[in-house]
């Protein structure tokens, strides 16, 4: 056989199948990408992502379409917009009922409801379709984001019951509203969206809302105003805990010791918000104080379920006291549960910190609470979780004195609101020059993936070391 016969013969020559693969070379090159991250640098993956979707949504808003005039939508409006339905904020630069078309209407509540799935159950989705595999590392940050002890096998059931548990609740939330809509005089279809369009703005705690006045003509319809609380409620929980509570009931014993630290903080800090509230804005007549008893309870408990990430607000927030503005950036801060559609620190880091503090002063080694012993690890993770949020919020806080000239008490409000994706405002994001505002939404950005990514990367970075240098206690306090 000569040379030329075995070059022809050889394996490189016959490939069945081998034009077809060549034309699948980009998808081929995209999974592979995508599966290195996923098994390498999950948390780089779960920020790529997101910043891609808001990058997707962005281009659908800047379209001439998405305006109710058919103009394109400057590029500053139209990134604003999407960052903060992605990052289910709230915050807006422009009307959501008055500048957005019902097609743009609709791709701000797609955002939302992509965006309330959260970074690393997007991340997760992604690798899962493109390479049909999560890898080990891409399954335990999955893991860890979802407070699951189960298999890893079952990750990706995990997160189809995340995506389930969101439509069912939406759908119960739209059930209810739907009816109270069309007695109230709406059309079937306008009933139909705006049903729709308030359980998923609710549940992923966004706060947009497509009334013009928003819902404040509804201060006092208990038929609207319940659905909304209990929609941002549950989504303020968190789906680790959604599931835990649709597994066991309320069967305390059964819960495991995230679940009880979120409901437990969660109550508390509703309960504080609300007495503290109402205490506070009971005789301003520019808010509340010429209500009767029963519509101002109504108020105090409706402002403080939504001050922890809800963006709903039944009164004009520059009309509030100063101490009261004060208590909300605090409830802000705080925000909701871990691997919720709400935002801020999370209550379970507060819950961490709180304890550290109490074991400390008791003088005991060991941080407990419910017959169980939180790791050191855990508690390096709240500490840097807390300083992270504290610095991101004084950095833009800082930039936002220095391009508007607004007054702190403001700006400390909307960078909060921002960075905890609560979305209630003093108006002075639709005031913010361009500059303003590209801050205003990296800020979002940074609050809803940062700390979340931070936590779950940190948590699995622990590492075994070799050697321990020499203790010596430098002095604290």
């Amino acid at each position: 056989m000569t040379q030329s016969q075995l070059r022809s013969t050889s394996p490189a020559s016959w490939q069945p199948g081998r034009p077809e693969r060549e034309g699948l070379w980009i998808f081929t090159r995209l999974r592979d990408f995508i599966d290195n991250i996923a098994n390498t640098t999950p948390a780089r993956l779960a920020l790529t992502t997101f910043a891609v979707v808001i990058l997707i949504f962005t281009a659908l808003l800047s379209l001439p379409v998405s305006s109710a005039t058919g103009e394109a939508t400057p590029l500053h409006q139209a990134l604003f917009t999407a960052v903060s339905a992605v990052c289910v904020t709230g915050l807006t630069v422009v009307s959501t009922a008055v500048h957005w078309s019902s097609f743009g209407q609709l791709v701000i509540l797609i955002g939302i409801f992509v965006g309330g799935l959260g970074t690393l159950t997007l991340a997760s989705l992604l690798a899962l379709m493109v390479s049909k595999k999560l890898g080990v590392r891409g399954k335990l940050i999955a893991q860890e984001a979802m407070n699951s002890s189960g298999r890893l096998g079952e990750v990706g059931t995990l997160l189809r019951i995340v995506i389930v548990t969101s439509v069912v609740i939406e759908a119960a939330l739209a059930a209810a509203l739907v009816p109270r809509f069309l007695s109230l005089g709406e059309s079937f279809g306008q009933s139909v969206w705006h049903g729709i369009f308030y359980a998923i703005s609710a549940f992923n705690n966004a706060g947009f809302t497509p009334h013009s006045d928003g819902i404040v003509p509804y201060e006092t319809d208990l038929w609207i105003l319940i659905p909304l609380m209990l929609g941002v409620f549950l989504g303020s929980l968190g789906f680790p805990v959604v599931m835990v509570l649709q597994q066991n009931g309320l069967n305390w014993k059964k819960w495991n010791l995230h679940t009880k630290l979120t409901i437990q903080v969660s109550l508390i800090l509703l309960a504080a918000g609300t007495v503290l509230w109402g205490l506070m804005e009971w005789e301003n007549t520019r808010t509340i104080g010429t209500m009767s008893v029963g519509d101002k309870i109504i108020h105090s408990l409706f402002a403080s379920v939504m001050t922890r990430s809800g963006g709903f607000n039944l009164v004009d927030q520059n009309q509030m006291d100063s101490t009261t503005m004060l208590l909300s950036d605090a409830l802000m801060f705080a925000g909701g549960g871990s691997a919720s559609t709400a935002g801020g620190i999370k209550v379970t880091t507060i819950a961490v910190m709180f304890l550290a503090i109490a074991a400390e002063a008791r003088g005991d080694s060991d941080v407990k609470i419910y017959g169980r012993t939180i790791p050191e690890g855990t508690m390096r993770v709240a500490i840097s979780v807390i300083v992270a949020g504290a610095t991101l919020v004084s950095v833009s806080a800082f930039l936002l004195l220095q391009i508007s000239g607004a007054s702190l008490d403001r700006v400390l409000f909307e960078t909060i609101s921002a960075f905890a994706t609560v979305g209630l405002s003093t108006n002075l994001s639709a005031e913010l020059p361009p500059s303003g505002v590209y801050v205003l939404a990296v800020l979002m950005f940074a609050g809803r993936v940062g700390t979340v990514t931070l936590a779950a990367a940190l948590a699995l970075r622990q590492r075994s070391q070799l050697y321990h240098y020499p203790e010596e206690r430098p002095i604290i306090g």
